[in-house]
């Protein structure tokens, strides 16, 4: 089963979309992307400045947190983001528990788990901002740009289709493979 890809031009956010998206029985695994997120969230209800030109995106999958419980989704989430941000940057990619991703100390991804029962069934939806072309101005931390720490050209779409394509192997995995197999992949 591969993911679904829905495109929007602009959304409040990309988990309250994937959210409506199951509830409605639409979709129930896919990966929500959009240009614009107007509302985005992070982290205890924090707010994601979701700068245009930038990569908002939400994967949405059913779990058994019987095989794989929540935290190591956490750690599975932020290797799969930074083994493909490594492709654009020979600096070091840091990862800040719970959920970001950090260059030199600088933000450059966030990461928002949230899970949902539909049906009896539970959920997993992983928000995921990161900033590929513009570093927002925040006074609670700096950030960076992808664009400010490679040489190679950025293109979104490719991003995302990375991303797209290490989640489809996710998917598979914990479809067809035992937990511990899982835990040791993407330790």
């Amino acid at each position: 089963m591969k993911l679904k890809i829905v495109k929007f031009k602009s959304v409040k956010s990309t988990n309250d979309t994937a959210i409506k998206l199951i509830r409605s029985d639409k979709c129930l695994l896919g990966l929500v992307s959009t240009e614009s997120q107007i509302k985005g969230r992070g982290t205890m209800g924090k707010k994601w400045i979701s700068h245009k030109g930038n990569i908002f995106i939400s994967i949405f999958f059913k779990v058994n947190f019987l095989k794989i419980k929540i935290e190591n989704y956490l750690i599975i989430n932020a290797k799969i983001i930074k083994k493909i941000l490594l492709e654009y940057t020979k600096k070091i990619i840091k990862i800040k528990k719970p959920n970001d991703l950090l260059i030199d100390g600088k933000k450059i991804c966030g990461i928002l788990q949230e899970v949902i029962t539909h049906k009896k069934e539970k959920y997993l939806i992983t928000g995921i901002g990161i900033n590929t072309k513009v570093s927002p101005l925040n006074k609670d931390f700096k950030s960076t740009s992808l664009k400010i720490n490679t040489n190679i050209k950025i293109n979104n779409e490719i991003i995302i289709n990375k991303i797209k394509k290490n989640y489809d192997q996710l998917i598979y995995d914990l479809n067809n493979h035992n937990s511990l197999y899982v835990k040791k992949k993407y330790k």
